[in-house]
């Protein structure tokens, strides 16, 4: 499979036929100008903090005949983890055994991450290419979140392309219920002191029966 060669980053996803299509309904000049710019080809610490708290992605691979396919990906925050400035890595834990990624993988590398943050609704894209390692045990137990009750089975290592975010802007707002659990069991307990701390103030017991 032979490798575009790219003028600017964002070309990974802006390939001639965007660009056309860019031209014909107005917003190709707009896309031009952010080029110059560019789009970051690798970590920097804004990204290595978002992904330190993503419990959740979606993992794209195509076949060589150009099939998509999307898997969703989770874990433990910071289970995708950060291995230098261009590459990414997560344990593949054993699962229904369809193996599309990585059938998908050893035929077309080309992949992309996307992650979204539905709490302070933020999203990250990035594109790049992703190769399956197997039986490499220090690399699948170095990556392995700790207590995370799951079977590894290998390790994908994504080599990033380019990066960018989106504008929140249709992106509902919602949150994990682990976090919601979390933040009704401290208001129940701020309340319950602010319960003790006023009847204390009227002099009755907690609990009891003013006599």
């Amino acid at each position: 499979m032979t490798t575009a060669v790219h003028t600017y980053a964002s070309d990974v996803a802006f390939s001639p036929a965007v660009k056309a299509i860019q031209a014909r309904k107005g917003s190709r000049e707009a896309y031009a100008r952010s080029e110059q710019r560019g789009w970051r080809t690798e970590v920097d610490d804004n990204l290595a903090a978002f992904l330190t708290e993503a419990n959740s992605f979606y993992f794209a691979t195509a076949a060589a005949d150009g099939q998509p396919y999307i898997q969703h990906r989770g874990g433990p925050k910071g289970f995708l983890k950060v291995l230098d400035k261009q590459t990414l890595a997560f344990t593949d834990y054993a699962g229904n055994q369809q193996f599309i990624t990585q059938g998908n993988l050893s035929e077309n590398p080309k992949a992309y991450i996307f992650v979204m943050d539905y709490a302070h609704r933020r999203r990250v894209k990035i594109w790049g290419e992703a190769r399956i390692v197997e039986d490499d045990e220090a690399l699948t137990t170095s990556l392995m979140p700790k207590g995370y009750r799951a079977r590894p089975e290998q390790v994908i290592l994504f080599k990033i392309a380019a990066w960018d975010t989106n504008c929140p802007q249709h992106i509902p707002q919602k949150f994990d219920a682990g976090d919601v659990a979390a933040a009704l069991a401290a208001r129940d307990q701020r309340i319950a002191e602010l319960e003790a701390e006023v009847a204390a103030l009227k002099g009755e017991k907690v609990g009891g029966v003013v006599p």
